[in-house]
């Protein structure tokens, strides 16, 4: 098994020759990331320079056996090991520069592993309780991925997430943090030419407000009156649906208003039921889209493998889906590793993973002329493989 480090920051151009013709396909296939979380990304070597300068304590005291701690807990087969990273991450973040770096190297690692078009997401306010204000933390983060979009030229835009456990008023917090801090412009209706061509790109900011956290027992439903003061004000929504709870959840976000859901595997108990295709219809008829995780579902338990995956069965009852890497840090995993897992243990074709990242790039919130950069990307892969 490749070193974590190895995994989570690599140059392409400068890895050596493999002869592993899958993972060589990962890494030149053009990818569209919607979903990954800023804390559950950074670098090992990062993190563990963040937690000596905030003199924290950290489980290991070398990048190798930090690395070796996270693959632990990943694979512990335990909701509560695999979060444990997290009390990590978020306390060494805890600094407008901290937050500025770790944003910026989420967005330069994305294009390093092939990514054309990135999405990232945090709750802000997970930051307050050492210091930094949900203002300063989305100012931050926002700067780094400008640097990011800037420098590297990765189109990049930030999620903020409310932790639906926490109380009514830090969620509706978080939601005015999201609509303050929205990207200008209607992202949805800018143009871009026939030919594909765009024009530059603005500036990056909040671009969708999310539900993150516990599912049960704290439905979305709870935040309806919330949800729609978000809606109205222009903002996207994407809610984490169906993967800890029922899949009805997922039906219930896309109701409330949500044109994406995070994870959303537990939907494949409905297929069969038997207004299962009316479910179905209800969600093609709404721009539904799912963001799954497969390698995440796996650590976390929703899901037993990746050969066994929901996603597979999903994708075959003519869901829109893509695949994502949730949590690179927690889950050891990069999106070059998630295409190869998907082509090698779940069955599916690279053309299949094309299909995929069109979809993602239609669903993805930032500008079109980001949308229309993407499909490009992947429209010219395909018609240049040979797989």
């Amino acid at each position: 098994m490749r070193g974590i480090a190895d995994a989570l920051h690599y140059d392409p151009a400068t890895m050596p020759a493999t002869s592993h013709p899958d993972l060589t396909t990962a890494r030149r296939l053009p990818k569209v990331l919607l979903h990954e979380h800023l804390d559950g990304g950074l670098r090992v070597a990062t993190l563990l320079a963040l937690l000596r300068q905030r003199r924290l304590a950290a489980p290991a005291d070398t990048e190798a056996a930090l690395g070796a701690w996270f693959e632990a807990r990943a694979h512990a087969g335990s909701l509560g090991e695999y979060l444990r990273g997290f009390g990590l991450t978020v306390a060494a973040m805890a600094t407008p520069r901290a937050l500025e770096q770790v944003a910026f190297e989420a967005a330069e690692d994305a294009a390093l592993d092939g990514c054309v078009l990135a999405e990232f997401r945090i709750a802000p306010l997970l930051f307050e309780p050492f210091g930094v204000t949900g203002e300063a933390a989305v100012e931050a983060m926002i700067d780094g991925l400008a640097r990011a979009q800037e420098s590297i030229g990765i189109p990049c835009g930030l999620i903020v997430c409310a932790m639906r456990h926490h109380p009514a008023e830090a969620i509706a917090r978080s939601a005015a943090l999201a609509l303050r801090y929205r990207q200008a412009g209607d992202l949805r209706d800018d143009v871009a030419d026939g030919n594909g061509a765009t024009g530059g790109l603005p500036r990056p900011g909040v671009i969708a407000f999310d539900l993150a956290g516990p599912e049960a027992g704290y439905p979305a439903t709870a935040h309806a009156d919330l949800l729609q003061r978000v809606l109205d004000g222009g903002m996207s929504l994407t809610l984490h649906a169906g993967e800890a709870d029922a899949g009805h959840r997922v039906l219930e976000a896309a109701r409330l208003g949500a044109r994406r859901i995070g994870h959303g595997v537990r939907l494949v108990d409905l297929l069969h039921l038997p207004k299962g295709d009316d479910l179905l219809a209800e969600l093609h008829e709404r721009g539904v889209h799912l963001e799954i995780c497969p390698t995440s579902n796996v650590h976390t338990g929703a899901a037993a493998s990746l050969a066994t995956h929901p996603i597979r069965a999903l994708a075959r009852a003519g869901v829109s889906l893509s695949f994502h890497t949730d949590n690179r840090l927690m889950s050891c995993t990069t999106m070059s590793a998630e295409a190869q897992g998907l082509v090698e243990r779940a069955g599916f074709t690279w053309p299949e993973l094309q299909r995929m990242g069109l979809a993602a790039a239609e669903a993805s919130f930032l500008p079109a002329a980001a949308r229309a950069q993407a499909r490009a990307a992947l429209q010219a892969w395909g018609d240049g493989t040979t797989v």
